[in-house]
């Protein structure tokens, strides 16, 4: 079953700021509602579902959101939002369809602050703690928001970026309990008790800020209907997680990957989240893990190699469910991870324009290489430049439908993203005949040197078996012979030199390895890699070095 009406048939959203600068019709993909549960009702408000609901289930007195501070229960939780709705709503004036900033590190002050937003018909801006206030003011210049909350620590930068951006009136701070005027002094004087906005399913929920690396961000709209059906397609049918489980994990609120993750997909099973009091590095993640009796955890793929050689040291815990994503999984750390634990680590592909997963499988199903099949509730397959399906076992380019897609806000680019109905995220892929994708690389990261296609996680992931390496990055360097050569930047080990004998020593390896040609012809020894702060390997960096 298709469902692309041709325009919410409620709506509660008075401010139509967002849905009014949404693509034409004609740009939007084709959103597909094939299962059951995807059939969801037209009028929805997505933490009503989440929170409110939790009493019927039968979950009101579990723990919902921990840290080392505090654990709140599911109860405690809808008791703390409908205040902070009280807050945005009667002290702040804001109407359904303003949109607020929301500031803040993974912490339990900026899960409640995301969900009363969201829970008041608001739409919800998360940004990411690191960003400057040069792209505080881009998202502000975007998005337009009247109000932002702000974890106290995080204010500077954006204080830096209001000064000239007169829309952004109220500022309130948060995770500072003993400031006047913060969200937490003004919420305790409220009343308990907030009836959720009755938002359509339609109406906005959040706009999430792709990172940005090749030009200005873009702001990727996803509804109310849009989050909760991605709840019932891969946490419900690759995840599985239960309310008995506790989640941890590195990626942050503001990127969708951590939103769904560590807030939206947990309380959806009715399991808890436990937030760090300050930032996670390899063995304090892998402790915690340990000390709070973790079950499912999410970061990147570099992130679990680091943490490997801690997990054989201090051991796991209850840890039952290892999520990766963000950027390419190689085999190599697969294999680490589970030799160092006996996890089978679960492999996915989503896109911040997607909301999420929709490639992935777990458990027995996983097939080494590959990550997996497509998630129940989407369609994939590969593709050539025409959008003609290829042979299996071809190299192509990704196309994904179902629940969700790209609406870009307000932006030419949506039509590069968008075609014929069909989601293209940007990732050249082979799919095998029993359905298995396997990851090459970014399309426009695609190395070819003297006509041979060369995917750099490949090359990566035969570096990373070496045992001298540590992390590695792979793009192609252009070259009057060969149109391009395959170039690596190496970061060795303690105690391995960045000689000759090691760049031949690698060259080596990696002809040994996988097919000859894809050896790198240049290595670069660095001390680090440029990454993004959930930890993708920033390619484009590599290639301005």
């Amino acid at each position: 079953m298709t469902a692309a009406p041709p325009g919410p048939r409620l709506t509660a959203q008075i401010d139509r700021f967002v849905h009014d600068r949404l693509p034409p019709r004609e740009q939007w993909p084709q959103l597909r509602y094939d299962l059951p549960q995807l059939q969801l009702p037209d009028q929805l408000n997505l933490v009503e579902r989440l929170v409110d609901q939790a009493e019927a289930r039968g979950w009101a007195g579990r723990p919902c959101l921990r840290s080392g501070a505090a654990v709140l229960s599911y109860g405690a939780v809808r008791e703390r939002v409908d205040r902070i709705c009280r807050v945005l709503t009667e002290d702040l004036g804001l109407v359904p369809g303003n949109r607020v900033l929301l500031r803040g590190g993974n912490s339990i002050g900026m899960a409640t602050a995301w969900l009363a937003v969201v829970k008041a018909g608001l739409v919800a801006v998360a940004t990411m703690p690191l960003l400057r206030a040069r792209e505080l003011g881009d998202i502000i210049d975007k998005a337009q928001p009247q109000a932002a909350l702000c974890d106290a620590k995080l204010l500077e930068e954006l204080e830096a970026a209001r000064r000239e951006r007169p829309v952004l009136r109220d500022l309130v701070l948060f995770n500072a309990p003993d400031r006047a005027g913060s969200l937490e002094q003004r919420s305790s004087l409220k009343p308990a008790g907030f009836a959720a906005c009755p938002t359509a399913a339609d109406d906005v929920a959040m706009m999430a800020f792709t990172s940005g690396t090749t030009g200005k961000p873009k702001a990727a709209v996803h509804t109310h209907r849009d989050v909760l059906a991605s709840c019932e397609a891969w946490p419900r049918h690759v995840l599985r997680a239960t309310p008995d489980d506790v989640v941890v994990g590195s990626p942050p609120l503001a990127f969708t990957f951590g939103l769904g993750g560590l807030l939206i997909f947990p309380l959806w099973a009715g399991a808890s989240v436990y937030f760090p009091d300050g930032p996670y590095n390899p063995e304090s993640m892998v402790k915690q893990i340990a000390d709070i009796g973790a079950t499912i955890c999410y970061t990147a793929p570099t992130f679990y190699r680091q943490m490997a050689p801690f997990a054989r040291q201090h051991g796991i815990g209850r840890l039952r469910i290892c999520v990766s994503a963000g950027e390419g999984l190689p085999d190599a750390t697969r294999q680490l991870w589970k030799q160092a634990t006996g996890i089978e680590m679960l492999d996915g592909i989503g896109a911040t324009e997607m909301f999420h997963i929709f490639i992935s499988v777990a458990g027995s199903e996983v097939r080494p290489g590959a990550i997996g099949k497509v998630v129940p509730g989407y369609q994939a397959r590969v593709v050539d430049d025409e959008g003609n399906e290829v042979p299996r076992g071809t190299i192509g380019t990704l196309a994904v439908i179902g629940p969700t897609g790209c609406r870009y806000l307000d932006d030419p680019r949506q039509a590069d993203y968008v075609r014929r109905g069909w989601n293209f995220p940007g990732d050249a892929f082979v799919q095998d005949a029993d359905g298995y994708f396997f990851y090459q690389a970014r399309a426009d990261d695609m190395i070819i040197t003297a006509g041979y296609n060369v995917g750099g996680p490949e090359v990566e992931d035969a570096l990373l078996r070496h045992p001298a390496v540590a992390e590695c990055g792979v793009i192609g360097k252009p070259d009057d012979q060969r149109g391009m050569i395959v170039k690596a930047f190496c970061v060795l080990k303690p105690g391995h030199p960045g000689d000759a004998a090691m760049t031949k020593a690698l060259q080596d390896h990696v002809k040994a390895t996988i097919a000859p040609f894809k050896y790198p012809r240049e290595i670069e020894f660095v001390a680090g890699l440029p990454r993004t702060e959930t930890g993708k390997l920033q390619r484009f960096k590599l290639r301005q070095m």
